[in-house]
């Protein structure tokens, strides 16, 4: 069987298809919802316990594994041409990243000016690239991995960076749900290691976050943006005053 990690991973997304929140198991199954989150957050979850969630949502366990094996054949990456492609149509990159957002295609064309058979195409196009499957009645199966990335330094990477980095960052950030922290210090190989771990295991939270609040409905749920950078960094106007004979730091790689 395979681990139980995985199995877990793969059992929130059955979870999130169905509906179904940490409150409506501990409910169902008469636990504490507070022991619900722990098991799923630790990964201290029972062969039994998995069991009678499976059950509850009208599966077997051979069904989560099939389901796991499904998840290893999902897209983590694009080809170049493809991220061309979706770069060269915003349209198409709009959906994509709605879709990729859990959207549905009521939200879609309800929030946006695209009409129904317009949408449709996308959809279709997505298809074809194996970003999603488009089922009937314009359901919509998300094949993107967990670990999926854009290519490093490739068109989707360029486009943020051109188009929307600075748009994101020229803000106030004093909205009720807005948060911006600048931090700035001299950190040593161990820690720096450190740093980029807790924000790899961020990054994961903010998507398990994503996928566990996909089963709600779209006026239930912001649009939100997240950036998370660390790097060896020093403002140009410092630069410029720093003293030639001064060692020069080498960049952490």
């Amino acid at each position: 069987m395979a681990h139980t990690d995985t199995l877990i991973e793969t059992l929130k997304q059955a979870l999130k298809a169905n509906g179904l929140t940490y409150a409506d198991i501990a409910r169902s199954l008469n636990w504490s919802e507070a022991s619900v989150k722990r098991w799923f957050a630790n990964g201290n979850m029972t062969v039994q316990r998995l069991e009678a969630i499976c059950e509850l949502i009208g599966m077997e366990m051979i069904d989560l594994v099939r389901m796991l094996d499904e998840n290893r054949h999902r897209v983590s990456h694009l080809t170049l041409e493809q991220e061309k492609e979706l770069v060269a149509d915003t349209r198409l990159l709009l959906v994509a990243l709605c879709v990729n957002g859990h959207w549905r295609f009521e939200d879609i064309i309800r929030h946006y000016d695209i009409p129904e058979t317009e949408c449709i195409h996308l959809l279709a196009r997505l298809d074809k690239l194996k970003l999603i499957e488009l089922l009937p009645n314009n359901r919509i199966r998300l094949l993107v991995a967990q670990d999926f990335r854009w290519l490093p330094n490739g068109p989707i990477e360029r486009f943020f960076e051109q188009q929307v980095q600075d748009e994101f960052l020229h803000a106030g950030f004093h909205g009720n749900s807005d948060l911006r922290m600048y931090l700035n210090g001299s950190l040593s190989t161990s820690s720096i290691e450190l740093m980029q771990r807790k924000l790899k295991g961020l990054a994961a939270e903010f998507n398990e976050l994503r996928n566990a609040d996909a089963a709600l409905p779209l006026e239930e749920r912001q649009i939100m943006g997240m950036v998370l950078a660390i790097r060896h960094w020093a403002l140009s106007l410092f630069r410029a005053l720093r003293r030639k004979d001064t060692a020069t730091v080498v960049p952490i790689r």
